[in-house]
């Protein structure tokens, strides 16, 4: 490979926000589909919502923890291609698929076993809304060999940069859902287990779509279904960094909310109303993270650290100005966008002080965001979790149980949200403006 230090960048080639714009769709089309999916079922009754929350809630768990099979596979997939290995990186796509398929099924069956333990432990206990929610998880879970093998698709998809395929087969199985769910819910009077078909057999469309793809794609070059051990393994390695990263993340945020809650009911609502607010423009800010896998994963691949250190820069910038766009608008609707949440005056007085900490956390977001997915396209998973593991024990963590011992409140909660951004900044840029991450490689 060339020296880390030589080369020159070849040119722009493809623009950030031409990659990162499909990838924003299928990011967001889940959680759009999550928000109809939730309206169609509120119309039912509370029982009837809160089971969609319990077992909803438990497969966005499994969903998000698992989306290494997403982040590794283009990474390593985007390496093949940049190497000029075209059929590697479909080798990857269909061994991430094997993997996703062991994985989903494996799942499946353990929420079959312990759906009802489960949900009574998230419904605080047995009673209606646990019975629910036990009864839309049975009927949804097979489902998740499908949603995982959709992860692995979108996964070595973007890995020889077609992002706009993914997008199309994902909004495919979310338009059949969207279309559905009323149907089966309502006219055909299935009520809540209408809801967990409709999300079944939207998972199915999506998954089937790119088996297809894949399928295709090996007629053509000719590369076998057959599972390999060590790639399987290498993948596996590379999903366990990812994986620790992702419970860690959740671990934080749960941690938080529970100090929250305890500061009382109208510092939750805004708590609540300014994470999902701040885990939604995540989604738009994560989509330069997904471009940059793609660009540095094919540069590194084709022995070109170069222009690897340019798609940095490239990112970095689009990230930061977009974050900064976000940062004004926020301010500038800050009277206008909480009480489209709520009307209750104590929620909105709570929502006004963590107003700031939301919207001035953007540009240095996007920045965190854009490096995170310098990093994974180098392969160098390793490092994040190692970051993320770091900043949320010496500066999230601390900060929120602080809160609750202290009486900070949702301040001092936000504070350490601040400050795991910031730490994580600090050492992702340190990361990225040396050579370390220059190094990494994809075994075969």
């Amino acid at each position: 490979m060339t020296p880390p230090s030589s080369g020159r960048p070849r040119g722009p080639g493809p623009s950030v926000p031409a990659l990162a714009a499909p990838a924003l769709v299928v990011l967001a089309a889940e959680p759009l589909y999550l928000l109809v999916d939730t309206a169609v079922v509120g119309h039912l009754d509370s029982v009837s919502l809160g089971g969609l929350a319990v077992g909803g809630g438990l497969l966005a768990y499994v969903a998000a923890l698992l989306n290494f099979l997403a982040y590794g596979t283009t990474a390593r997939a985007a390496r093949r291609t940049g190497a000029g290995d075209r059929a590697g990186a479909v080798a990857e796509g269909v061994q991430a698929t094997w993997l996703a398929l062991g994985l989903g099924v494996a799942l499946a069956l353990l929420f079959q076993v312990l759906a009802g333990p489960l949900t009574r432990l998230l419904a605080g206990g047995a009673g209606p809304v646990a019975d629910a929610g036990e009864q839309w998880l049975r009927v949804a879970s097979p489902g998740l060999p499908l949603l995982l093998v959709a992860l692995a698709g979108n996964g070595w998809l973007r890995g020889v940069q077609q992002l706009r395929r993914p997008m199309g087969y994902v909004l495919a199985g979310s338009g059949v859902g969207v279309l559905l769910c009323p149907l089966l819910v309502h006219p055909v009077g299935l009520g809540l287990v209408g809801s967990a078909l409709a999300n079944l057999a939207g998972q199915g469309i999506a998954a089937a779509l790119f088996v297809r793809a894949l399928a295709r794609e090996l007629a053509r070059s000719g590369v076998s279904w057959r599972p390999r051990l060590p790639a399987l393994k290498a993948q596996l390695v590379l999903g366990r960094d990812l994986l620790v990263r992702a419970a860690v993340l959740q671990l934080a945020f749960a941690a938080a909310a529970a100090v929250v809650a305890r500061s009382g009911t109208a510092e939750l609502g805004a708590h609540q109303v300014a994470l999902q607010l701040w885990l939604f423009l995540a989604l738009v800010l994560d989509a330069y993270a997904i471009a940059a896998q793609t660009l540095v994963g094919t540069a590194l691949g084709a022995g070109r650290p170069a222009d690897a250190r340019h798609t940095a820069a490239r990112v970095v910038r689009w990230g930061l100005g977009t974050g900064v766009v976000v940062a004004v608008l926020l301010l500038a609707s800050r009277p206008v966008l909480p009480p489209l949440f709520t009307d209750d005056p104590a929620v909105l007085a709570q929502a006004d002080v963590v107003w700031w900490f939301l919207a001035l956390m953007q540009p240095l977001a996007g920045v965190v965001f854009a490096l995170d997915g310098v990093l994974m396209g180098a392969g160098d998973a390793a490092y994040l979790r190692t970051v993320t593991l770091a900043s949320a024990l010496l500066g999230f963590l601390p900060l929120s149980l602080l809160s609750g011992w202290l009486d900070w409140g949702l301040p001092g909660v936000w504070t350490g949200l601040t400050l795991f951004i910031v730490l994580r900044l600090v050492a992702v840029g340190r990361r990225v403006r040396g050579s370390a991450w220059l190094g990494e490689t994809v075994g075969r």
